[in-house]
Formats: structure tokens, sequence, C-alpha cells
């Protein structure tokens, strides 16, 4: 269901869309006043009905997340809010629109966030490169302070907040909110393990939330609207899936971009009405959510006969027209991931893409765990054999096994996000593997970009 929206985006295209003067005229900080003036139940039980599903690739609850914090807060044991705009994973640009373009609604978000969770410090921690992203964020949070928002009394309440920006290194893995918290305390950017969770011993030992920055930019609309009326403007209202949010393609189309809409999406809308449909060619394959989501072959058809399936009303369908949302799309055994998707052309090599992506994951892992740091390694150097026309189909086996042992058996979910799309290339494109192998590479079209 394509229905665009404009809560997040509103201010986009304005001049100067990204002050405090323009974000005003909306009724920006109107809602971070209103929260601080509720009880902290009321306030998270507007964030549990309006099912803010992570918008960073896990999908978990926000409002049930907040509710993990331990309360009540403890003087001895702060508790923070940290937001992870570390945003490195490929083909993955969202949040780094909002904080050039709306970044007060990010620090609206932070201000609600800290009184929802008992925290009067939150940490938004962005990557490296993103210099221009946090120039505006730290502009934000100045005009902001100037206005009375932030600081010792924010509007006026007895309630201190102040908001910080945080730079990264540049790693991947500090996307990982566990190794992001490492980073924020100065520690290597490596992931820890669990239990106990960050509600329990998160930054600097203390309780700490980690949100997405698009999650916790989605805050002051879905309070605005009351959450469940937020909820419902999603066609997954139903599978607890709520509201709005950006939705983006790359690849080969036509229309590269970042669009507003409410959950429900499909893929074909996305890429054929927003994006212009395929560049080059007919329509291959689609990464549905930045690139550890196991790809969807075009040809792919919904098999959910079972009436409790999430899927089962589009049982016999195209996966295109399946609509985008957490649950619709790990039954399709793939994952909604950033809501970012990625665009393959059968005028480009699949072969060629996987080598190309697991080359970023040997890169990007972080070392820490065995399967990881050497099944990343073991992978890319079979796949340098497969695309110099020496590999074997005894290595293309090896290929499914080495994934195979990735799965389950490292700290984080990053090692499995090498995993899974390598598994979903090899199982969704054996055939072309195989014909790869056979002819050395003759049967390819030989061009990852065409």
């Amino acid at each position: 269901m394509l229905r665009l929206t404009r809560y997040l985006t509103k201010n986009y295209d304005t001049p100067d869309g990204h002050k405090l003067s323009v974000y005003e005229k909306g009724g920006g900080y109107q809602q971070a006043k209103r929260a601080l003036g509720m009880t902290r139940e009321a306030l998270v039980d507007e964030m549990k009905a309006a099912n803010i599903r992570g918008r960073g690739g896990a999908g978990f609850a926000m409002g049930v997340k907040w509710s993990f914090m331990p309360w009540p807060p403890k003087p001895e044991r702060p508790h923070y809010l940290v937001i992870n705009a570390d945003e490195g994973e490929p083909g993955t640009f969202k949040d780094r629109t909002l904080m050039e373009k709306n970044p007060h609604a990010v620090i609206e978000g932070c201000i609600i966030g800290c009184f929802g969770i008992g925290a009067h410090a939150a940490y938004i921690y962005v990557r490296d490169e993103l210099h221009f992203s946090k120039a505006r964020l730290w502009g934000a949070i100045e005009e902001a302070r100037a206005k009375g928002y932030l600081g010792k009394r924010p509007f006026g309440i007895d309630y201190p907040v102040e908001v910080y920006v945080h730079t990264g290194a540049g790693a991947y893995i500090c996307g990982e909110e566990t190794s992001l918290l490492n980073s924020l305390e100065g520690k290597r950017g490596e992931p820890r393990l669990k239990p106990p969770f960050p509600a329990q011993f998160g930054a600097f030992g203390m309780p700490t939330t980690v949100n997405n920055l698009e999650t916790i930019a989605a805050v002051p609309t879905a309070l605005e609207l009351g959450g469940e009326s937020f909820s419902k403007l999603s066609a997954l209202h139903h599978l607890k899936d709520g509201g709005v949010r950006l939705f983006g393609v790359s690849g080969h189309v036509n229309n590269p971009g970042i669009w507003e809409a409410a959950v429900g999406l499909t893929l074909r809308e996305l890429i054929y009405d927003l994006g212009g449909g395929v560049k080059h060619g007919e329509l291959l394959g689609v990464i549905p959510g930045g690139s550890s989501c196991p790809i969807l072959r075009a040809d792919e058809v919904v098999n959910a006969p079972n009436e409790k399936s999430p899927l089962h009303p589009w049982h016999g369908q195209s996966v295109l027209d399946v609509p985008l949302g957490v649950d619709t799309f790990r039954a399709l055994g793939t994952m909604l991931g950033t809501c970012c998707a990625i665009v393959l052309s059968d005028k480009a090599c699949p072969v060629l893409a996987m080598h190309n992506l697991m080359r970023f994951y040997r890169h990007e892992s972080c070392g820490q765990c065995t399967p990881c740091r050497e099944g990343s390694a073991w992978i890319h150097r079979i796949l340098d054999r497969v695309v110099h026309g020496e590999g074997t189909i005894e290595e293309l086996d090896r290929l499914h096994e080495i994934a195979d042992n990735i799965m389950g058996n490292t700290i984080c979910a990053f090692g499995e996000g090498t995993a899974m799309p390598a598994l979903g290339f090899l199982r969704k494109f054996r055939k072309e593997f195989e014909a790869y192998i056979q002819t050395k590479g003759r049967s390819s079209t030989g061009v990852l970009s065409p």
C-alpha cells in the first residue's frame, strides 16, 4: 500500500528546514514539553501503543525496550539514553537525511526518551565520516539549549536533560549496540557478551537504552498523534508494526532516494513507483533492507498456505507484493533491516555482487569471534578464486558449510550478518554460481554495475 506521508520529512525541502525557527512553526518541542508533564508510566504506555519497531535493523518494539529499564532510577546508578546513528550498513542512508534536514526531531525525541527511561543525558553516536550530520546535530543542540529546551530546567521544568554528539571511528561493528557502548567509553569497538543486557549494564556500567536515530526521531510524532492513532497509520497495525518510516532504494534503479511512507509499502511500489523502475535491464533480485539481509529473487512466489502465517494473505503472490514489515519479511526468510533496498539488475552478475559484499564483511569483522574472523576471510578467499576462474564445485559447497558454521556461533549478530547474505546468494543463485565455475566466468555478464 503506497501511502506517502510528511511527518518526519515535512521540512526536508524547506529553506533552513533544519533550524529551530522552522521546526517550531510546525509545533516543534511542544510534545517534549508535554511529555515532561506526564507520568513515566503514561508515556511508556503511549510508546507501546505506537508499535514503533526499531528502525535500525532488529525491529524490536521501542516502547517495550523502554519498559525494561529498572525503575525507579537510583542516584548512584544514573540512566543513559544512547542513540545509534553509526549507519554503516552498505545501502543504508536514511538516518543521515534526518540529521541533516530534521535534526530537531532527533533532539526532541531525545528529551522525551530521556524522561521515558529516567535518564538525564543522551549520547548520539555518529560515524566519523558524517561530518555534515554532526555539524547539524550540534547546531540543533545549541539552538535548543539557547531557547531553554535543554539544560537544568528544560521548559522551566525541574528535569535536567543534556544531549551530546559522540563521534565514532567509522567501524561497521560499532553499529552493534554493545560494540557502540564500548566505543563510547573509549574502548575497542567489540561486542559484549549478553547477559547482562544494556538495560542492566550499559554505558559506563549503568542502565542504558540504545535506540536507532530514526526510531527516536519518530517519537514526537507518535506522541502528538497518540500512540494508537500513530500505529493505525500502518497497514500492518494488526502485526504490531505501526506508524510511518523512511524507505530507501539504491542500486540499479532510475531514481534512488529516500521517501517517508506508512508502513505497508511493498517492494514493487518502492522500486517501480518511487524508484522509477530498474535501470539497465529487468529486476533480478533485491536486498530488502541493507546488505546483511538475504536477497530475494524477483521471480519468487509466497508459499504460506497456513492461515496463521503472517504471509497467508499474500499466498501465491509475488514476494514483491508483500508489505515491507518486520514480521512479514522475517517470514519470507529475510529481514526488513534498515528498510533501504538494494536493487540488482539482470545485467549484473550475482557472483560478482556476492564477492563485493563479502569483501566488505571480511574487512569489517572486528576479529573477536573466531567463526566470524576466520569464516569471513575464508569465504572471501574462495570467492576470489571463483571470480578468477579457479573455483571448483567442491569449494562452492564449502561456502555453504562455512557460512552455516558462522550462524549462531558468534557473540553478536554481525557474524550472522555476514553468513545470511552469503547463504542468500548461494541458495537463490546456485545455478548461476555453478555455471560461472564450469565456464570459468564466461556465463557471467562480467559486470557488477551495468
